[in-house]
């Protein structure tokens, strides 16, 4: 009896020796660039540095002070929960609507599959500079009709009410691809019985979509939903090509003040402040958001 307890130690641990070994390289690589740039961060947050100078000169906390008070951190900041709830509210519905069709449709919507999936394959900063000139007031697409029909510009852009719903117009339909295959995924993995079962029960297509396949779905949604809040929150590049968070800040976002702050005014110690802040606020709403997507989600189960 010893002698086999000993061999299953002895097997135990060579198990736990290979997963370390295997292990280390991937742990190594992450706490170089992810967990250090952190701290780094955190650090850099509490000195004020052009990022050229050798000399960084200690403040405390006075960035973290300065950015409690800042009032276009927070205008950013609901610029994102806006990009967020709207990014949920179209995505959500659309890409299920979309995945939908094409699970119904079968080989028969192959076209649709393709074209459908394209945007996602364009750069965004290529999508974003064909937006700017498309939603231009005086040369873009909607400018041009509304004159040949008689009326005047459409500035979408240039207009603070409207700029960032015209963005979030592009970014749905750049991201929509990505969860249409994610929800049309997650339509592959129910069994094929379970809708032949529901026909010969009697159910309709509309009845089977609420009843059998939205019930399944709801991991996917739950994972789906995550994503898009966390990209939201953190969104940059096509709202920086197209509006660069303007007019004003209509359209400025917590990354695309960041980056500014950094890199454009040369203030690194405060950049790296508005980094933190960002990081801690995607953190806790991702939290919170997730915490009550899959609450909702065990009740329903």
């Amino acid at each position: 009896m010893n002698k086999i307890n000993s061999l299953k130690q002895a097997r135990e641990r060579a198990v736990n020796i290979t997963a370390a070994v295997c292990l280390a390289p991937v742990l190594l690589f992450l706490a170089v660039s992810i967990v250090y740039p952190i701290i780094d961060s955190f650090v850099m947050s509490t000195v004020k540095w052009n990022g050229l100078s050798p000399n960084r000169e200690p403040v405390g906390l006075a960035n973290w002070a300065e950015l409690v008070k800042d009032q276009y951190f927070w205008q950013a900041f609901r610029n994102n929960i806006v990009v967020m709830f709207i990014s949920l509210a179209t995505q959500g519905v659309l890409d299920i609507a979309l995945a939908t069709f094409l699970d119904i449709t079968g080989k028969k919507g192959l076209i649709f599959k393709i074209v459908w999936f394209l945007p996602y394959l364009i750069s965004s900063v290529a999508i974003g500079i064909l937006f700017k000139f498309a939603l231009d007031a005086t040369f873009g697409i909607f400018g041009s009709i509304s004159r040949l029909m008689g009326g005047g510009s459409v500035d979408l852009l240039g207009n603070p009410n409207r700029a960032l719903f015209a963005v979030m117009g592009v970014v749905s339909w750049q991201y929509t691809p990505f969860y249409m295959i994610l929800y049309l995924a997650a339509y592959g993995t129910i069994p094929v019985e379970l809708y032949e079962a529901a026909s010969i029960d009697g159910a309709t297509r509309g009845a089977y979509f609420w009843k059998v396949s939205l019930p399944l779905l709801r991991p996917t949604i739950v994972s789906a939903a995550t994503v898009s809040i966390i990209g939201s929150l953190k969104y940059f590049d096509l709202v920086y090509v197209m509006t660069g968070g303007g007019p004003g800040s209509a359209t400025e976002l917590m990354a695309t003040l960041m980056y500014k702050t950094t890199f454009v005014r040369k203030s690194f110690g405060y950049g790296a402040a508005l980094a933190c802040g960002m990081f801690i606020l995607i953190t806790l709403v991702a939290l919170v958001t997730v915490y009550s997507l899959n609450k909702k989600a065990e009740d329903y189960a």
